[in-house]
């Protein structure tokens, strides 16, 4: 009997407790509950703050980057809009791929856009610049520019070689600057170079169109590229006499597949020389007063380049990758794919006085 005693007390007692037992598991549950609600919805506030804290983040850098990366004003635009040339200088860098050239109303519209866009100097040149059309092609741009467009700046670069005294007076009016390529006063040099035709003189050619640029009001400049047959040759006699507003002392570069590599029409790796050989013509020279130098890392990434398409080149890989025409996709899309580096072409010098009226010369 007194076996059964506490197995009898233990029932009553768990009869007894059972009611406040079930109350409490049932309090204990909902508090459960009501804390499983509380940490859901505690993370998914706390993950609501992250989400929108990275948002923040990421809008602040992509303002960042967009400040970083300016849009690009085309200041100042070399538009090569011919390949062909009667010269065949062993170095040359924008060679004879193709023949074509553009139809006159469709570059009008280019030069258009560019002008809208900011552009303020053109240069036109090429291959040579006074082939197409005998040079009446060209006279007409540079017309259009000056007259339609109102640029501060239009200039031409050339071998001179093709240059008549006509186109002088029918476009001389209209041309701020030009400037004509001559890499040696020995006519020798120039023959090795390929700066040459027949028995025509280039040295005397350069003189005659001196003489013309101060007959007609055009400020006249000089572009030479030292290489290896010029390197040591002292022309500063010869430059000081000619007098020109800018001597641009180009040291000879190398862009693959122009002047280099398989598919190149120019084998320009002979012509090369050092950057100490370019410091010592520099150095020899250093009197000149209007010298201008250029080495490979000012020149490369520092000029907005359109080629015959009106497409943007860019040097940035040692080549010359055409974005898409700025005809078919706008200015501003076309010039991102430039790699025009900005602070270089600062840095070089690239803004001058570059307008005639703002030269004040004495012709």
């Amino acid at each position: 009997m007194w076996v059964f005693m506490p197995l009898t007390f233990a029932g009553k007692l768990i009869s007894f407790l059972r009611q406040p037992l079930s109350f409490l598991w049932s309090s204990l549950d909902s508090l459960c509950l009501w804390l499983r609600i509380t940490f859901w919805l505690a993370r998914t506030k706390r993950d609501q703050l992250q989400q929108d804290k990275k948002k923040a983040e990421d809008s602040i850098e992509e303002e960042e980057e967009n400040l970083d990366v300016p849009t690009i004003i085309p200041i100042s635009v070399n538009y090569h809009f011919t390949r062909q040339c009667n010269y065949k200088c062993g170095f040359c860098f924008h060679t004879a791929k193709t023949s074509f050239v553009m139809p006159l109303e469709e570059v009008k519209r280019g030069l258009l856009m560019l002008k809208e866009a900011g552009m303020e100097k053109i240069n036109f040149s090429g291959g040579e610049p006074f082939l197409p059309d005998r040079g009446d092609y060209l006279g007409k741009m540079v017309k259009f520019c000056k007259e339609e467009l109102c640029l501060p700046s239009v200039s031409i670069v050339s071998n001179g070689s093709l240059i008549r005294k006509k186109w002088f007076k029918d476009y001389g009016n209209y041309l701020d600057i030009l400037a004509i390529s001559c890499d040696s006063f020995n006519e020798d040099v120039n023959a090795l170079i390929g700066r040459g035709q027949g028995k025509k003189g280039h040295v005397e050619n350069l003189k005659k169109l001196r003489q013309w640029c101060r007959d007609y009001r055009v400020a006249f400049k000089i572009n030479s590229v030292i290489n290896r047959f010029n390197v040591e040759e002292d022309m500063n006699e010869q430059i000081k006499a000619l007098n020109p507003i800018r001597w641009k002392v180009f040291q000879c570069l190398i862009i693959e597949g122009e002047n280099a590599g398989e598919d190149a029409l120019r084998e320009a790796e002979r012509f090369v020389i050092s950057d100490d050989e370019f410091e010592t013509f520099l150095e020899r020279h250093k009197d000149v007063s209007c010298l201008v130098p250029e080495s490979n890392k000012k020149m490369k990434d520092s000029y907005l380049i359109l080629d015959e398409y009106m497409r943007f080149l860019n040097c940035q890989n040692g080549r010359k990758d055409p974005s898409k025409s700025i005809l078919d996709v706008g200015i501003e899309e076309a010039i991102k794919f430039s790699g025009f580096d900005e602070k270089m072409f600062l840095r070089r010098g690239g803004k001058y006085k570059w307008s005639k009226a703002d030269l004040k010369l004495d012709w």
